[in-house]
């Protein structure tokens, strides 16, 4: 499973040499016939990371419900978000990797409570939600490419 976390560490990495020419508010816009914009899809892959791996599973997330929920499946950017919750952002990017790298290693999952994604794909273990994860960073680093051509 590191290989996956390191896989999904350099699919952010990358997300994030894409996006640093762009200014806050080119970060914040959310162009016509999108619901979202670049900021809501870095925070949405640390909170579906989150959600998938520890709140699917009853373990307790290491990022705040509040920040969960902010950026959860369905939910849609609220307000303008500045430099210093973008800089919270891209620290939770790999944080949250890291804890989560730690918290496999050490064994934390022992069940994991099996569900089907709205993609169709079946979770039955804490290692299909890490594979999962790399599937999902593809398709928002799409939505991310796809904002960042009409900003």
């Amino acid at each position: 499973m590191n290989d996956q976390i390191e896989t999904i560490k350099r699919t952010r990495t990358h997300l994030l040499e894409l996006v640093k020419e762009l200014n806050i508010e080119q970060l914040n816009k959310v162009p016509a016939g999108f619901n979202n914009n670049i900021i809501w899809n870095l925070g949405h892959l640390v909170a579906a990371q989150q959600g998938i791996c520890y709140v699917r599973t009853g373990v307790k997330p290491h990022v705040a419900e509040d920040f969960i929920d902010r950026y959860k499946k369905g939910s849609k950017p609220e307000r303008f978000l500045n430099e210093e919750e973008l800089k919270k952002i891209k620290e939770l990017f790999f944080s949250s990797l890291d804890i989560l790298k730690q918290d496999y290693e050490s064994g934390l999952w022992t069940g994991y409570d099996s569900w089907t994604t709205s993609y169709g794909v079946e979770l039955n273990s804490i290692e299909d939600a890490i594979q999962f994860l790399n599937f999902h960073e593809g398709l928002h680093s799409g939505y991310i490419l796809a904002l960042k051509r009409v900003i």
